[in-house]
């Protein structure tokens, strides 16, 4: 098995090309939507209340990109500081907090390994970062790390049923499963970086050897009213309507350690 840092080299080059082809154009975007959402089919926070009442919370979002979502949760009232791999990202990061004037701390570090003192923050948020490039089992006690006691945990990825169902060389998820899921938690597509996809059974095991007592699994399937995106294309709007397309996790940490 490769090491760490060659999955760091690996999925920073990834995304530095995949910022400069597409999120960094996409980032004004991001930062201007006024509610905040999940996800490819952008199901609404106010409906899941996956986060609770952010307001006051010191919160850092782990693999944060562009930074949308730590952008968002500063709306809502929050403290967070962002945590990224990837210079260039971060780059479209701070150009989007001069636009909005809405600044708060960017770290380039990776979240398997973050340079911030234990007990620091609230909540934990990843959304498609950490949760997906990242080794949970490095990630995961590193946020229970992180966290004061009884800080909660909230990271969305891709399900279980998607990750089966996408062609290796690309494209939309069908009604067919193409891996099996055993031996799935860890992927290289061709041509991409490292993802990591544990199964529901695994990432319980995780959650709960760092310390985390599950509260909810959101399963999140497109509204009928969804366009399929033109990015990251890896289930339709029809495809997405019938099967969970993401999963939602909200864990807590134990009051107290050990």
């Amino acid at each position: 098995m490769l090491d760490s840092s060659t999955e760091i080299a690996v999925n920073r080059a990834l995304w530095t090309v995949v910022n400069a082809d597409f999120t960094d154009a996409g980032a004004h975007e991001a930062w201007a939507a006024e509610e905040f959402t999940w996800g490819l089919f952008d199901n609404p926070e106010r409906r899941i209340g996956a986060l609770g009442d952010v307001a006051g919370l010191d919160v850092i979002e782990l693999g944060c990109g562009t930074a949308y979502v730590s952008a968002r949760l500063a709306r809502l009232g929050a403290r967070p500081v962002g945590v990224d791999l990837t210079p260039a990202q971060l780059d479209t990061a701070r150009r989007c907090q001069e636009e909005f004037d809405l600044p708060f701390p960017l770290i380039e570090a990776n979240a398997e390994d973050v340079p911030l003192p234990d007990d620091s923050f609230d909540l934990a948020v990843s959304e498609y970062g950490a949760s997906v490039w990242c080794d949970p089992e490095r990630w995961v006690p590193e946020a229970a790390r992180l966290l004061r006691p009884g800080g909660r945990l909230v990271f969305l990825t891709n399900s279980v049923q998607v990750t089966l169902c996408v062609p290796e060389e690309g494209g939309h998820a069908g009604d067919r499963l193409l891996r099996p899921q055993k031996g799935s938690s860890r992927l290289q597509w061709p041509g991409g970086g490292f993802e990591f996809h544990p199964s529901h059974g695994e990432w319980i095991r995780i959650l709960r050897d760092s310390g985390f007592v599950v509260e909810a699994l959101h399963e999140l399937y497109a509204s009928d009213e969804a366009r399929t995106p033109e990015y990251y294309d890896i289930a339709t709007a029809g495809w997405a309507g019938q099967w969970p397309v993401e999963d939602l996790w909200t864990a807590r940490l134990a009051v107290t350690r050990g």
